[in-house]
């Protein structure tokens, strides 16, 4: 199998606690990486600090610290990791998930088998231990279901998406757009003719404690949305009627209360194990 590389980001909010298991979930892969890309999204708190030194007395070689002066944003720090990636093939990772063993092994053999540019993954959420909610995100499996679903939500779960570097910066790379860094880069990959593939097995447990949908609401996340929607129509990937639709959805979502929000995505996006 090809070597491949693993790129996370962290910034300064982030659990030191959760972080370091995120980064064993990793080491603890039954096809391991050579090539740990960590993105320091602007300076860290001395906690942080030490799970970054931690990491790299046990990686050594294998670690890549780059550091960025000030904090500029999670599709910013991306864009930048991905360059420093010694690997064509590349593990996304986020700082408080944790990737079940399996994972990278199973994705590599399905990336080679299939010859995809990107393959992605089922996961499970939890809020303290993994298996406490049972609530699965599923993504669509085939290229044609993943084009079309693209027009409707992210076909990708992010924090578990293993892709070609080659395709990424051919589509242009991640760029600066708020709470849609990773759905927009998707677009532009498909766009491009990239190949894609979703497994059906959860190999990622999430954690969704309710700061994670209170995320989802308020002013400045419902621009973002409009922003975004208005994106997709005008590369032609939803129609006005679809553009209308889901501009009005996402507002109302995004208008309601915190607990409201989270049960809306429990009933309606997410499949119960």
């Amino acid at each position: 199998m090809e070597e491949y590389s693993v790129l996370m980001s962290v910034y300064e909010k982030e659990n030191p606690v959760f972080f370091r298991d995120s980064i064993e979930s990793m080491r603890k892969q039954s096809l391991p990486f050579s090539d740990f890309v960590l993105v320091c999204d602007g300076p860290l708190g001395k906690e942080l600090e030490e799970i970054v030194q931690w990491a790299e007395s046990c990686l050594g070689e294998r670690f890549q610290c780059i550091r960025l002066p000030e904090n500029r944003g999670l599709g910013k720090a991306l864009a930048e990791g991905i360059t420093h990636c010694r690997h064509d093939i590349v593990a996304r990772m986020d700082s408080d998930d944790l990737s079940r063993p399996e994972r990278c092994r199973l994705q590599m053999e399905a990336m080679e088998r299939g010859g995809y540019d990107i393959v992605g993954c089922a996961l499970e959420e939890f809020r303290e231990t993994p298996g406490d909610t049972g609530h699965v995100r599923l993504s669509p499996e085939h290229q044609e279901e993943i084009r079309v679903y693209a027009g409707k939500r992210n076909p990708f779960n992010h924090p578990c998406v293993m892709y070609r570097k080659s395709a990424v910066l051919k589509a242009g790379n991640y760029v600066d757009f708020p709470g849609f860094e990773d759905y927009c880069l998707w677009i532009r990959m498909l766009q491009k003719g990239a190949k894609a593939y979703n497994l059906q097995q959860v190999l990622l447990d999430m954690r969704s404690g309710e700061g994670m949908y209170d995320r989802r609401g308020g002013i400045s996340y419902i621009k973002s949305v409009l922003r975004f929607q208005k994106y997709l129509k005008c590369e032609g990937i939803i129609g006005t009627g679809t553009f209308l639709k889901n501009c009005a959805v996402r507002t109302i979502v995004g208008i309601i209360p915190g607990n409201l929000r989270k049960e809306f995505y429990r009933i309606f996006l997410r499949k119960k194990q």
